[in-house]
């Protein structure tokens, strides 16, 4: 099983960039079938048998050794709310990577691997409870629930540190009075930290959850007056409901009075094809997700350019 899917994996991949997810799909119960990126996952395996860490975090069932390495292995069910998955063997772990660092979901069972054009892809309902859900989906007659992945290690992980002395000295010496960032991000607790990273510098952010919201407030904008001057930049994730962050580049650049608006693609997912499309649509930087420090510094470089020029 596990030799076809990390081939299904890869053509999957291909998709990207076409408005089109791959969802590798699971169960954590019996019943709802959730989802995760595939382009995220290194490999599935059924479970390993894990050692307990420690003071280790309660959702982390233990750690266990993957080709060599030391990999931790969080209870994906117990993560979002649910009882822990059952000690049996038809477990399995999605080792996946996420925010520089590879970790391990333990889910009850693997189902399949499916492709979904992006605009079925919508936000969860508002329940008025936590959530950790970033978009749900139809399949077929089957619903499907895109876990957010950030949420879920943000609470293992705990806060992020905040920025480092160096940089914040750096920002000081710059003026970001008035000026604003629009962030694109479906996850809540991304937007959440990339928010605070811009307020440390002294610059407003705008907001969006997708391309498609993202695009629409651009347009708004830019029936106003130049854009250049009611935005510093734009910083988009990749993927997402609606239209993903490659379709959203593709149609800042298309349109005259967007086009040269400085695009940072900011993103978990990583590797040399993501950073070709990059390139590809004409995106100014990519960065991987998340570093307090290194996002801060790419916003105070395009701020340092932007007063260099004038």
């Amino acid at each position: 099983m596990a030799s076809g899917l990390l081939e299904s994996i890869d053509r999957s991949t291909q998709l990207a960039g076409h408005n089109r997810l791959a969802l590798l799909l699971f169960r954590l119960g019996p019943r709802q079938v959730f989802g995760i990126n595939v382009f995220k996952v290194q490999e599935v395996i059924r479970r390993p048998r894990l050692s307990m860490m420690p003071s280790s975090h309660p959702l982390v069932a233990g750690v266990a050794d993957i080709r060599g390495k030391v990999v931790p292995v969080i209870d994906l069910h117990r993560a979002i709310g649910g009882p822990a998955v059952a000690e049996e063997s038809a477990a399995h772990v999605i080792v996946a990577e996420y925010s520089r660092s590879v970790q391990g979901f333990l889910v009850q069972a693997v189902d399949r691997i499916i492709h979904v054009d992006v605009g079925t892809v919508q936000p969860p309902p508002e329940t008025g409870t936590e959530s950790f859900l970033t978009a749900i989906t139809r399949y077929g007659e089957e619903l499907v629930e895109i876990i957010d992945v950030e949420k879920v290690l943000a609470a293992v992980t705990g806060e992020r540190p905040g920025l480092s002395d160096s940089v914040q000295a750096r920002a000081m010496e710059l003026d970001a009075r008035g000026r604003r960032v629009l962030v694109v991000d479906d996850s809540r607790v991304a937007r959440s930290q990339i928010e605070k990273v811009l307020t440390q510098l002294g610059i407003e952010a705008l907001t969006a959850t997708d391309g498609k919201d993202a695009l629409r407030q651009l347009q708004g904008l830019a029936d106003r007056g130049a854009l250049d001057e009611q935005l510093l930049m734009v910083i988009s994730d990749v993927e997402m409901p609606a239209m993903d962050g490659y379709r959203l580049t593709t149609e800042i650049r298309r349109d005259p009075r967007m086009k040269g608006l400085y695009v940072l693609m900011h993103s978990s997912l990583s590797g040399i094809f993501n950073h070709a499309m990059v390139e590809r649509v004409g995106a100014d930087r990519f960065l991987p997700k998340f570093s307090s420090d290194e996002l801060a510094e790419a916003v105070v470089e395009r701020l340092k350019a932007i007063q260099i020029r004038h």
